[in-house]
């Protein structure tokens, strides 16, 4: 563990991978780095990394806008079973816990319980050679059925030559979104853009560089998460340049429209659900 900007970031790493979070700062991935080349694949807004507690209520736009977050249960803010739910749901702005226990196995653990929903969220991440591990655990406390959209929002740096791969059955379901083909030079209509792919069959997604040979690919189980989404700002969002690879539940950003089409995750009273996500970082 480090201290940086009066924060405590914990940092995973071995020969192939350094993994930087922030558990204060809704366990936020700050930092993907692959030692190999040193290639560093979290983006954070042009100029020196500013870390920064953010209250809940605040727009994200507002955040620190860097690396990964979590997202649930909704990533547009809604008013749903007469929750007001905030922008990019309720766990990117809140301190996350740690376990202790896990760090000596080099897992690193952290949970937090949600204050507007009846969930309990709970995320291990752990190396295994140039593969990220991350597992999740959510837990619904409620007394009755509750719907949910997540989704894991990484903000990643761009550069020349950056192609992103997908299984041709995912791409048929993004014929309408050409950006895709030129992702480190695409301009989209608006300057920004997201797509969704569902119902996939493949959960695979990568960004390849064929000239310097560096690669990041996301690899999910189809059957837990079975949509994939794609966010591309070219200065439209607030000005900012960065590209995002989002497997999630659901194919709206708003939990009220989704669950209204039956198309989001959806936890029994007292249950469990369970997911996983690699990410591989090659070259």
């Amino acid at each position: 563990m480090r201290h940086e900007q009066g924060f405590e970031v914990y940092v995973l790493s071995n020969e192939d991978v350094e993994l930087a979070v922030v558990p204060a700062l809704g366990a936020k991935i700050i930092s993907l780095k692959n030692l190999r080349t040193g290639r560093e694949w979290m983006w954070h807004p042009h100029g020196p990394l500013k870390l920064f507690q953010n209250v809940p209520g605040d727009a994200f736009s507002q955040s620190p806008l860097i690396g990964a977050d979590e997202c649930l249960p909704t990533i547009s803010p809604c008013v749903w079973q007469g929750r007001a739910l905030p922008d990019h749901g309720e766990v990117w702005n809140r301190p996350w816990k740690t376990d202790p226990a896990t760090l000596e196995n080099g897992v690193l653990k952290t949970s937090i319980r949600l204050e507007i929903s009846p969930f309990d969220f709970e995320r291990a991440i752990e190396l295994r050679g140039n593969e990220i591990q991350i597992s999740y655990q959510l837990h619904n406390r409620g007394t009755t059925s509750e719907q949910y959209v997540w989704a894991i929002h990484p903000l990643l740096s761009l550069r020349a030559g950056d192609r992103l791969e997908l299984p041709p059955s995912t791409r048929a379901l993004l014929n309408g979104a050409p950006w895709l083909d030129t992702v480190a030079t695409a301009i989209p209509e608006r300057m920004s853009a997201k797509v969704f792919a569902k119902p996939i069959t493949e959960g695979l997604a990568a960004i390849a560089n064929p000239i310097t040979g560096e690669r990041l690919e996301f690899e999910w189980a189809p059957g837990e998460n079975d949509t994939l989404g794609l966010w591309l700002t070219r200065g439209g969002w607030h000005g900012h340049h960065h590209f995002a690879i989002e497997p999630t539940n659901a194919d709206s950003d708003m939990l009220a429209l989704a669950a209204a089409k039956g198309r989001c995750g959806v936890l029994a009273a007292g249950d469990v659900s369970t997911w996983q996500i690699r990410l591989r970082l090659g070259t």
